[in-house]
């Protein structure tokens, strides 16, 4: 019985009403963007709901950590468009299921850990092209479709709509100044939903977007050949998806991590996303991941436990059995507003603060994933381009910082003190501190400040001691840290050097 309280994470105290009320405002938001997405992709709309069901509940129960929401995230329903034109729903169930297979690998395997890899200018770049996607996406309620064509909303239907657009994020931002036992965002809700019905408000509503009713989800297994040509085809896909998933999920985890000042999971977010699509492809879902927006909803209402989350999938499972015809009548305006709101709580506004304190090469970094992100609305492409641009900027500042002291003793030995790291964007540098025709015929290179890093700086030695052996000079290395002389060790088919021991020295490693 303990064991499942830890695993639901009972054992921290929860506010149970916070907790309820916070995970139906988060399905309440999560059910016309789900509608969307699905709509948007061209899957039927219960697929959307589906996913959000499933998702949220398995990965609320087992994830990463408490807080976090999962759905059918448009982030991974943009990578699944193509294949659904090309092949037709059961393959994107297919490959959503291969893609859950995927992502388990990633979290038995411990590969989440790879997500610290990320900078905080490429974070801040991420979070803000995100709440400016999230902002814009809003603008879509604002038209409507006349004789087949989209047009914008204009006369009295515009300003109905932006009045309760007003409306709702007014008391977003008002009511927690008045009372914060209930999450502001549900208020909103329940108010412009009661003015819109009392006074027979004409305005878009959930059911225009399309149904909410069905039954509990159907095992289904997907109707496509199984042979390679069918692997070759949703393979791709499954791959593109597993990891546009997974890095918008983990940095939304590293996000709910800063929040809320605790650790998570990483990994075992990464199994239970996995185990979630899979079910998800047998369940007539779509798939999805954990959503940044819904997340932050959870949490700016107070939420901190999983029960939240749980809460919030069984409300989505409810409506669709139940409470379609009451929740078809919900005005898009207010859950547009709660949107605008949670775009506007997502934006780091922080690094506008910090900007002129920044090094300028970070300021880049943050505004062109920013960038990206808005403009391809590919979260995957953006992170792995800010992360190689800082790699390399890093390398960079790095290679300028190998420096060279140089003397000679008492006996003519002359020594080169080198500082800094020995790597492949150093090497250049660090041959130009060597003046092998000049130098005696005996030099030793002294590594107490420097360490070999990688097969460039192994190289760079062998030539170096080519150069001392042409010269029929005598080169030596001195104070290397255990990891170097593991590499020159390995290399010692195409370098021989002369490595000097000093019992009294203790290398970096011991010291740590």
């Amino acid at each position: 019985m303990k064991a499942v309280l830890n695993l639901f994470n009972f054992k921290q105290k929860i506010d149970y009403k916070v907790e309820i009320l916070a995970g139906i405002t988060v399905a309440m938001t999560m059910i016309p963007e789900s509608l969307s997405f699905a709509i948007l992709a061209g899957f039927p709309p219960l697929v959307g709901l589906y996913a959000a069901f499933i998702m949220g509940l398995v990965t609320s129960i087992f994830g990463g950590r408490p807080g976090l929401i999962s759905g059918g995230a448009g982030a991974t329903v943009v990578v699944l468009i193509a294949l659904m034109k090309s092949n037709g729903i059961e393959y994107v169930f297919a490959a959503v299921a291969l893609a859950g297979v995927i992502q388990i690998l990633v979290g038995v395997f411990k590969f989440g850990k790879f997500i610290r890899l990320v900078p905080q200018p490429v974070m801040y770049g991420f979070v803000n092209g995100l709440a400016i996607i999230i902002f814009m996406a809003q603008f879509e309620q604002f038209k409507t479709v006349v004789n087949g064509e989209v047009t914008w909303l204009t006369g009295t239907p515009l300003f109905i709509m932006a009045g309760l657009v007003a409306l709702t994020v007014a008391i977003v931002f008002i009511f927690p100044k008045i009372s914060k036992a209930i999450p502001p965002s549900l208020v909103a809700i329940i108010v412009v939903f009661l003015i819109a019905l009392g006074f027979n408000i004409d305005t878009k509503t959930v059911s225009d977007i399309a149904s909410v009713s069905g039954g509990f989800p159907p095992f289904h297994i997907p109707n496509i050949p199984i042979n390679f040509k069918t692997l070759e085809i949703i393979l791709p896909y499954s791959f593109i998806m597993a990891g546009v998933a997974l890095t918008e999920g983990l940095l939304t985890l590293n996000l709910v991590d800063e929040i809320t000042a605790t650790r998570g999971n990483g990994n075992r977010e990464c199994i239970a996303q996995g185990s979630a699509n899979i079910l998800n492809g047998f369940f007539s879902g779509m798939g999805g991941c954990p959503m940044i927006a819904q997340t932050l909803v959870n949490l700016s209402a107070g939420a901190r436990a999983r029960l939240s989350g749980i809460i919030a999938s069984i409300t989505i499972l409810m409506i669709i059995l139940f409470g379609a015809p009451v929740i078809g009548l919900l005005p898009m305006a207010a859950l547009t507003g709660v949107m605008i709101m949670v775009a506007i709580g997502t934006f780091e506004w922080i690094s506008f603060r910090i900007i002129n304190k920044m090094p300028k090469q970070d300021v880049f970094v943050g505004i062109l994933v920013a960038g990206i992100t808005i403009w391809l609305h590919n979260l995957a492409l953006a992170v792995l381009i800010g992360v190689i641009i800082s790699a390399l900027v890093f390398a960079w500042e790095s290679a300028k910082r190998i420096r060279a002291r140089k003397y000679i003793d008492e006996k003519g030995i002359k020594h080169y003190e080198i500082y800094g790291p020995l790597f492949f964007g150093s090497v250049t540098a660090f041959n130009d501190k060597f003046d092998v025709f000049s130098d005696p015929e005996e030099v030793i290179i002294d590594f107490t400040d420097c360490k070999v890093a990688d097969m460039s700086g192994i190289e760079a030695l062998n030539k170096l001691t080519a150069k001392y052996k042409l010269a029929n000079k005598k080169l030596h290395l001195r104070h290397l840290s255990e990891d170097c002389r593991n590499l020159l060790n390995n290399a010692s088919d195409i370098i021989d050097v002369n490595i000097l021991e000093d019992p009294n020295y203790k290398v970096a490693v011991e010291k740590r």
